[in-house]
């Protein structure tokens, strides 16, 4: 073992900060990941800065190359049955736990059993509803045993599915997808998320976690490609403040930061050039409304309310041009989708969309003259969400006399508010898709969705669209079912689709192994950093 020099690094992310240890020498890599997750337990994660750390701690059967290209994870090979129904996973032989345990084909089966196992409460079980019986174990009606997922033998891993699923592969490259280790989950229950207890089989390990603070991950050198991992550790900084985490990337404290202030897009491209990075991807950044309850459960409301708001505006005074006004919520760019199904209100000018919100408003009584609209925007704490929820209160405050006000949470209570089924008006919200297929977006919306759902919405047409094209085999015929599907979405809008958005990266010219992709993933196991 090196000898190494030990210096102490102050947090400044927030007040109460701890004091962190790094070994001189060391390769750390410091990561501004804007926020806190609500846990480290895949079964209950659903956003981004939880899956930013889980896929470092974890390794799925497939993950994301650098470049956004699904590439072999733990799995280094697979089959796929004529029928497109059946998938035979090769496990690699030298792939282990941080502990030494080998990682197994029942090790895969125990934590796919333990996703869709009503007792475990998985919000996002619904994204592996395409392996056989899942949906109905999920919901209560068939014993866990019958999932389609079986281990044919030690490092052969067998999943048969419903049907044939084009995007298969890229759901096993979800969080939901990680493995957990069955003896430490048994031993454990809901402690083996803990620093010291947890046992993953990703390319790090869980060394330290101290809330609202930092979570440090150290290489995990049981990790089957431990060789080609260059750096020591990773620190996750949650930082919420877009200001506070500019200030501290342009003071050198940290490597890489998620998202910054996009109104200031322009200027830190003039003084940061190319650490200054703006990837498009699949992606909608929306509103949704709370159809239980008046006025909101009324479409002209709903469709006056999504008329009045100025998307060029937002697009280009927030976020500079960095985000693209949009009316549907299928992000274009979709293989064998093409163009989305818009709202049709889409090709109006904004002020002749102005003028039919008012009409709209005003015949369902409210409004000036009406009942007052009292609304209450809730949104989850962050610079560029707080600009648009201003703009957006004013327009709706200027154009229908709206009485507005703000609601802002940290991003883990506003979402798990909202999963929750809390009350509400009108909630922030976006979608990264989890795989390249519409039926990702789309999906959000079926009321059989109780996670996702956040509008509470219900139509039965849509329902009924959204289940001929799981079953549709045909590509043409499956789109224009979507389409169909979509189009009643945008009529109705439960939804209300404001831009596609753009991801905002700082990244240091220290850092390198650093590739834009469309698919916004990026293993910190790719990366290296130079003190």
């Amino acid at each position: 073992m090196k000898n190494r020099t030990w210096f102490a690094f102050l947090s400044s992310a927030v007040l109460g900060t701890a004091i962190l240890t790094i070994p001189a020498g060391a390769e750390t890599l410091r990561r501004g990941n804007a926020g806190e997750p609500q846990t480290l337990d895949q079964a209950h994660t659903s956003i981004d800065v939880e899956a930013n750390i889980l896929k470092d701690l974890y390794e799925g059967l497939t993950i994301y190359g650098p470049d956004g290209e699904l590439v072999p994870g733990t799995a280094e090979s697979w089959t796929v049955s004529d029928d497109g129904t059946v998938y035979t996973f090769k496990l690699r032989a030298d792939a282990d736990w941080s502990n030494g345990d080998p990682v197994t084909a029942d090790d895969f089966v125990y934590s796919f059993r333990r996703l869709q196992n009503p007792e475990t409460a998985a919000g996002y079980a619904n994204i592996l509803y395409p392996i056989k019986n899942a949906e109905a174990i999920n919901t209560g009606g068939m014993p866990v045993d019958q999932l389609g997922i079986r281990a044919v033998d030690a490092k052969t891993l067998e999943i048969t599915l419903e049907r044939p699923t084009p995007f298969f592969l890229e759901l096993l490259s979800h969080q939901t997808g990680l493995p957990v280790h069955p003896a430490t989950v048994e031993a454990e229950g809901g402690n083996f998320v803990r620093p010291g207890t947890m046992v993953s089989n990703g390319a790090f390990k869980l060394t330290e976690q101290v809330a609202n603070d930092h979570i440090t991950v150290a290489r995990n050198d049981e990790y089957w490609d431990a060789g080609n991992v260059a750096l020591d550790s990773v620190i996750f900084y949650p930082i919420e403040d877009q200001a506070a985490a500019l200030r501290r990337f342009q003071a050198g404290e940290l490597d890489i930061n998620k998202e910054f202030p996009a109104d200031q897009l322009q200027y830190l491209r003039e003084q940061l050039g190319e650490a200054v990075r703006v990837t498009p991807y699949l992606s909608t950044y929306y509103y949704t409304f709370d159809t239980r309850t008046a006025p909101f459960d009324n479409v002209d409301v709903r469709r006056a309310l999504s008329m009045a708001v100025d998307r060029d505006f937002l697009s280009e005074e927030i976020y500079g041009g960095a985000q693209l006004p949009v009316y549907a919520m299928v992000p274009p760019g979709m293989e064998h989708y093409g163009e989305p199904a818009e709202a049709d209100f889409a090709e109006m000018s904004q002020l002749d969309r102005e003028d039919e919100a008012v009409r709209l408003i005003d015949e369902a009584g409210y409004g000036p003259g009406g009942k007052p609209l009292a609304v209450e925007i809730r949104y989850n704490t962050n610079a560029n969400h707080e600009r648009v929820a201003t703009a957006i209160a004013d327009m709706w405050s200027t154009v229908l006399g709206a009485n507005v006000t703000l609601t802002n949470l940290d991003v883990s209570s506003h979402y798990a508010y909202l999963q929750e089924g809390g009350a509400f008006n009108v909630a922030r919200a976006g979608w990264v898709a989890d795989y390249a297929d519409p039926e990702n977006f789309l999906a959000l919306s079926l009321s059989s969705n109780k996670t996702f759902n956040y509008a509470h919405w219900s139509n039965a047409e849509f329902d009924a669209l959204m289940a001929q094209s799981y079953n549709e085999r045909d590509v043409e015929k499956r789109s224009g079912l979507m389409h169909q599907a979509e189009t009643i979405l945008m009529q109705e809008q439960p939804v209300v689709p404001l831009m596609n958005t753009a991801s905002l990266w700082l990244v240091s010219d220290k850092v390198s192994g650093w590739e834009d992709n469309a698919v916004n993933v990026h293993l910190s196991k790719y990366l290296t950093v130079e003190r």
